[in-house]
């Protein structure tokens, strides 16, 4: 019988995900296959399959750069906001069409305004003891990003990749957008050390376009950009493979995978 790590090199890393991603959605993650949080997902999941074929839309990050785009030209578009991109939404007068959260320390502190939200939401498997489940949540697993892949199928799981921006791109390409355009991921923080360390915030938030996004008191933790970079190569590779694309029109951005557009040219 041959072992793990025997067939994790003779696989290729997609393949040896999938297969060991089916293994453990159906053989030892019991909670998530046999509970109906769980169950329902999957189906909810499902229904979003190729929803937006051939259509376009924009993945909002949280940058500062945020604080000097028009978004009111983003009314009529379909748009996925992360974690406390709600902020915005009473000057914005508008929510996004979708909302991501991943990270547990996000989604504890600000379970209320979370489940104020009426909006689509996608949220991590891990907070579903303290999300409260209603027919506009869908829960999806996350998976390590130890081995980064690119998701097909959300409903068996969706990577990490360091960066809940990555399993946008992930659930972008499921609902069969053809092109995704990327504002606010500024990747740069002013907040330095070590991934993925927690942190408490002692003043208002640098990072974000909000002060009181991460602001004093907060609990958060600091960015892995390293191996966000690594997921995001992928789905660039993965979406042009398909013929599709992946824009960058983050204002004055650092970040160098994707090819770059003018904002003000979308419109």
């Amino acid at each position: 019988m041959f072992n793990t790590q025997f067939l994790r090199h003779v696989f290729p890393p997609n393949i040896w995900s999938l297969m060991s991603n089916t293994y453990w959605l159906r053989l030892k993650d019991v909670d998530w296959y046999h509970s109906n949080e769980g169950r329902t997902s999957i189906q909810c999941m499902r229904s979003f399959k190729n929803k937006h074929r051939s259509e376009r839309c924009f993945i909002i990050g949280n940058g500062p750069s945020l604080n000097k785009l028009d978004l009111s030209r983003l009314k009529n578009e379909y748009t996925f906001g992360l974690n406390r991109i709600y902020l915005l939404f009473p000057e914005l007068g508008f929510t996004t069409t979708y909302f991501i959260a991943l990270n547990q320390l996000v989604i504890e502190q600000c379970v209320d305004d979370i489940q104020n939200l009426s909006i689509p939401k996608f949220l991590s498997w891990k907070s579903r003891n303290v999300i409260g489940f209603d027919t506009s949540t869908i829960f999806f697993r996350p998976m390590s990003s130890d081995v980064i892949t690119f998701s097909k199928t959300p409903e068996f799981g969706l990577c990490e990749g360091a960066t809940v921006t990555y399993i946008a791109m992930q659930l972008a390409y499921y609902m069969g957008f053809q092109k995704v355009i990327l504002i606010g991921v500024d990747h740069n923080f002013v907040t330095k050390g070590p991934a993925h360390k927690a942190i408490t915030s002692e003043g208002p938030d640098p990072n974000h376009f909000h002060g009181n996004y991460f602001g004093k008191g907060f609990r958060w933790q600091l960015p892995d950009l390293e191996t966000s970079e690594r997921a995001y190569h992928l789905a660039r590779k993965t979406y042009e493979s398909d013929g599709r694309e992946i824009v960058d029109a983050t204002l004055n951005g650092k970040l160098q995978v994707f090819p770059k557009t003018a904002y003000n040219t979308l419109f």
